[in-house]
């Protein structure tokens, strides 16, 4: 891969720390120390401010404006609507004043500056000593943390050092709505309704530009000296100016706690928000930060112990592999039914906090294995915005129901409308993961009350979306998820998923007319659904056309694929990455070069069914013809390395795959994380050097041992069990933690696992 790693972190198996400031890399400091607990994520941005470039990045799940796309010619289909996460209250807001000089790292003078994320137990501290111009040295630390168990409080802790002098110093303390969505007009999309000093408490009202959410943020100070202090007041910013005398070598603790109240509905009403939020803060009146801390370790432990990933003989690999894990559940932990994962989480306003095409693919089986609540919710809100994809598809003069290419309430928000209209496999994804969470969690409730719905009425639009030729039914006009290809026809994943959701739908309705035939005629008569249509859907699934070389067992990408002119990747250089900038568009289209794995991720989806043979050549044909411009890319070739017994390049791409965003691969990690590459990454080591599968009949696995490492060990949630895998380079060890046996495949033999570990010989061809 023509990609180098940036590195200024330090290698630690639980701690990202940064020694020493690095203003160059400030911005992707910001994303990579973010925090979040589902409800609400900030940035990695100073506390105190600074001066020079940054990003104040404060987010909530749902809470977003809108903007007009303003095409300069408007076509049938095309959506007219952006909405996008705004950048919410700065609830971090500090300014440190010593002798008239301003706090700014960006201008002030630091030594022994460290920054650190510990991710056993979710929290970010930083500090550093101060050198004022005065010769004054005052050390400062900063603690911060996002409640996981009260995801409505965010704690932030200030501890000052006088370590030469004693006097005083000015602390300003507030909430601040003014933050800009740069990406978007670079302004606030806040308007402050309503301010309070009630008591110990500060409180303000803030209110979302257009579609008018509004968002109560309140605070409390607890400090351990005497102080003074007056409220300050601005248009968009509500809190309080502290003097405090400083004692030399005496340290002084000033604690906030903030609690934030969000309402997601559109057109508010801000006095019953208002209330809402006064009444919450009151709720968390006598919790501190001590014990709210420990409230949050306890769970960062407890979630550790169930889902950590050990990694024993690369350190760089266990922290990158422990990141992902850490980011992902800050991001989704089954908090709010509402919620799904947004492409960057809550570390960056780039993709706007919206849910893409991937996430039933790459981020479901994460959260199926480790909290299976989660990933319902995930699914729910496919359900909940069915309405949406219903009239989707209606405006693209089509029947039945296709989801958004990227949207976070459901509505179709993709201003590069060609992506938005031509990626329809988004929505054989979806139908991919209804299924693996049915099979894999054993809901059938959920399959049937609300799964099934979405299947037919994705099928629906399937078949009208589709066209028939003499040699079978396929789609035109299309994109697959490589994105360097447009306007194609019979893309091979589309086309391939596609007839899987059919079959799936036909052989769920014939299961359904034999075991709960009222329930189906319910849900027939509610989408009018009709024999003639099943009839043709049989057709279709039967004569899909699935571009391939029969002969060699090559698919070809998209038909006119293995004509299209050949470019050496290897030749791009460093200055041209990301290409997708750097090069015209219509040069990236006219090549066989493709931006992530295409064919080879339904390879992967569907692994029971393709043997060894066929992924060898379609990985060893598509392999030197990817640029991984995709954070998606690497963790599926390294997958299907492992599993072909390329142990060398399994374990270059799990590197790239766990520390894209540590190593800034991409050169874009100051845009914010990305979730779904995690997810990926997680992956990557359950199915890639896990050897899993979980697409047959039972849960298989095949492992293999990357040269460097000295064993791996994980758990996952499968049926109600805790099933443990440890491994290394002689055996497979496993066991389960429940009474009941489960029949589970290894190296393509059964065996019954138990509460007893289960141990067999790992091959020697399967250790690098």
């Amino acid at each position: 891969m023509a990609k180098i790693a940036k590195k200024y972190l330090e290698v630690n198996p639980w701690i990202i720390t940064e020694k020493g400031f690095h203003p160059e890399r400030s911005r992707v400091s910001e994303a990579i120390f973010s925090l979040g607990n589902e409800y609400m994520g900030v940035r990695g941005y100073f506390d105190e401010g600074y001066g020079g470039d940054r990003l104040v990045g404060s987010y909530f799940n749902g809470i977003y404006s809108e903007t007009d796309i303003n095409h300069p010619i408007k076509f049938k289909g095309v959506p007219e609507i952006w909405h996008f996460m705004v950048s919410a209250v700065d609830w971090l807001y500090t300014r440190i004043e010593l002798d008239g000089e301003l706090l700014d790292l960006n201008q002030s003078k630091v030594s022994d500056f460290e920054r650190t994320l510990d991710m056993k137990t979710g929290t970010l501290t930083r500090q550093f000593i101060w050198h004022t111009q005065s010769g004054k040295q005052l050390k400062i630390t900063f603690t911060r943390f996002l409640s996981m168990t009260s995801v409505q409080v965010g704690f932030q802790r200030i501890v000052l050092e006088a370590l030469n002098f004693s006097g005083p110093v000015q602390v300003t303390s507030a909430l601040d709505f003014s933050p800009v969505h740069e990406e978007i007009h670079n302004r606030s999309y806040w308007t402050v309704e309503k301010t309070e000093h009630r008591g110990d408490f500060w409180f303000a009202l803030g209110k979302t530009e257009t579609v008018e959410q509004h968002l109560v943020s309140s605070f409390s100070l607890t400090a351990d000296c005497e102080y003074v202090s007056k409220d300050i007041k601005d248009d968009k910013l509500f809190g309080t100016q502290l003097e405090i005398s400083l004692e030399q070598g005496r340290m002084v603790t000033l604690d906030k706690r903030v609690c934030n109240h969000a309402d997601k509905k559109r057109g508010s009403d801000g006095d019953s928000v208002w209330e809402a939020g006064v009444a919450l803060a009151e709720t968390f009146r006598e919790l501190t930060f001590d014990a709210a801390l420990a409230e949050h370790v306890e769970y960062w432990e407890k979630l550790w112990k169930r889902t950590d990933v050990v990694v024993e003989g690369d350190d760089a690999d266990q922290q990158g592999i422990r990141f992902c894990i850490f980011q992902l559940h800050q991001t989704n932990h089954g908090q709010d039914p509402s919620s799904n994962v947004g492409a960057k989480g809550l570390t960056g306003e780039i993709y706007g906090g919206k849910t893409f095409w991937d996430t039933e693919s790459y981020c479901l089986p994460f959260f199926i294995f480790n909290n299976p609540q989660a990933a319902k919710n995930m699914l729910m809100f496919r359900y909940n915005t069915l309405p949406q994809a219903l009239r989707i598809a209606e405006s693209r003069d089509c029947k039945g129901a296709t989801y958004p290419m990227e949207s976070l309430n459901g509505d179709d928000s993709c201003v590069v409308w060609w992506h938005g209209n031509l990626e329809i496999h988004i929505n054989a994804a979806v139908i991919y993961g209804i299924e693996q969470y049915r099979r894999l969690c054993d809901d059938n409730d959920f399959f049937y009350d609300y799964g099934m719905e979405i299947i037919l009425q994705v099928c629906r639009f399937y078949a009208s979306r589709g066209n028939w030729r003499p040699d079978g039914f396929g789609f035109y006009g299309v994109m697959g998820p490589d994105e360097m290809h447009t306007f194609i026809n019979n893309n091979c994943y589309t086309n391939t998923m596609a007839k899987k959701g059919f079959e799936l739908a036909l052989a769920e309705i014939e299961k359904m007319k034999a075991e709960m035939p009222e329930k189906l005629l319910k849900l027939t008569d509610k989408i009018s659904l009709s024999s003639e249509e099943l009839d043709e859907w049989r057709k279709i699934a039967d004569k899909m056309i699935i571009p391939k070389d029969e002969t060699t067992g090559l698919f070809e990408q998209h038909e006119g694929f293995f004509k299209l002119p050949h470019y050496d990747i290897d030749s791009i250089s460093q200055e041209e990455i990301p290409i997708e900038h750097n090069w015209a568009q219509t040069r990236r289209y006219r090549y066989d070069m493709i931006k992530q794995p295409d064919v080879l991720l339904f390879l992967f989806l569907h692994s029971s069914e393709y043997s060894d043979a066929v992924k060898k050549i379609n990985y060893e044909y598509y392999t030197p013809r990817c640029m991984h411009e995709s954070s998606l890319s690497p963790s599926i070739h390294s997958i299907l390395a492992a599993e072909l017994g390329k142990h060398e390049e399994a374990s270059a791409f799990y590197a790239y795959a766990t520390r894209l965003d540590l190593d800034d691969y991409n050169r874009n990690t100051h845009q914010g994380l990305h979730m779904t590459s995690m997810a990926g990454a997680w992956l990557n080591v359950i199915y890639g050097f896990g050897g899993m599968r979980c697409d047959g009949d039972q849960l298989a696995f095949k492992p293999s041992m990357p040269k460097k490492w000295d064993s791996l060990s994980f758990r996952i949630l499968y049926k109600g069990s805790t099933l443990c895998v440890k491994m290394d380079k002689k055996n497979i060890t496993l066991s389960i933690d429940q009474d009941e046996p489960l029949a589970v495949e290894v190296f393509g033999k059964s065996i019954e696992l138990t509460r007893q570990e289960t141990s067999i010989p790992m091959p020697a061809d399967r250790c690098a």
